[in-house]
């Protein structure tokens, strides 16, 4: 994989499509901007909510469905897969590794399990599972099922643990969890996973009404967008 400048997509600007009085004839599918995270990666949209990012080391992908439904709320879960790249020693991932980066440029840390647990959050954990879409995209030597066990939920006997032993042949899925002190708001989200050498930061956009179904609609272009942004150059 080549390296290159990190591009994410983000569906900003989008608003002066949807101007109120706009008399707007679209005539081709509508160009997005993708704006860049700042490391050596690649990025894919494999669902209206669903992002990845990997590099050379890693690959992180998550479904945040239900974080696009909690608009306003102070708690967002993120569905989360992770796995290591063919050629990638083992690696343990601790707990302080991973952060959420908010629209406003914060940079919070993940909640702790005493913290989750406290919050009684069986309200979401119910919601999440209506509001979820798969995130079974993996690279295909990741076949082996691995749980990412930062968490728990209130009604399960396994435990929650501070850590997670990933490898190249680990599909490792979990949920995420932060508490946002300003709420669940719209706009551009990323979530940092730092690796043993590389930081893997994967987009994610809380859409406005007029964004998601600009998005909905034009999925297939968008998407196609975002993969010619990444294809290498022609030899």
């Amino acid at each position: 994989m080549m390296a290159k400048q990190s591009l994410a997509l983000a569906l900003v600007g989008l608003a002066c499509l949807c101007a109120p009085g706009a008399q707007v004839v679209q005539t081709q599918a509508p160009k997005v901007p993708i704006p860049q995270s700042g490391v050596p990666q690649i990025m894919t949209l494999e669902g209206t909510f669903v992002r990845a990012a990997y590099n050379n080391e890693g690959y992180v992908i998550i479904g945040y469905q239900l974080a696009q439904r909690s608009i306003g709320e102070s708690w967002m879960l993120l569905e989360t897969g992770m796995t290591l790249r063919d050629g990638v020693s083992e690696q343990v991932l601790k707990r302080d590794a991973i952060s959420l980066e908010t629209p406003d440029g914060k940079t919070l840390p993940m909640a702790s399990a005493t913290e989750q647990r406290a919050a009684n959050l069986s309200a979401l954990q119910n919601r999440e599972r209506v509001q979820r879409d798969s995130i079974n995209y993996f690279p295909p030597s990741a076949t082996r099922p691995c749980r990412i066990g930062f968490f728990a939920e209130l009604s399960s006997p396994v435990m929650s643990y501070d850590e997670v032993a990933l490898s190249n042949t680990r599909a490792c899925l979990g949920r995420l969890y932060f508490n946002l002190p300003g709420k669940i708001q719209y706009g551009q989200h990323w979530l940092n996973v730092k690796l043993e050498k590389t930081l893997i930061r994967v987009p994610f956009k809380i859409l406005t009404k007029e964004e998601e179904k600009l998005l909905s609609s034009n999925f297939k272009d968008i998407r196609k967008q975002v993969q010619d942004a990444f294809r290498p150059p022609k030899k």
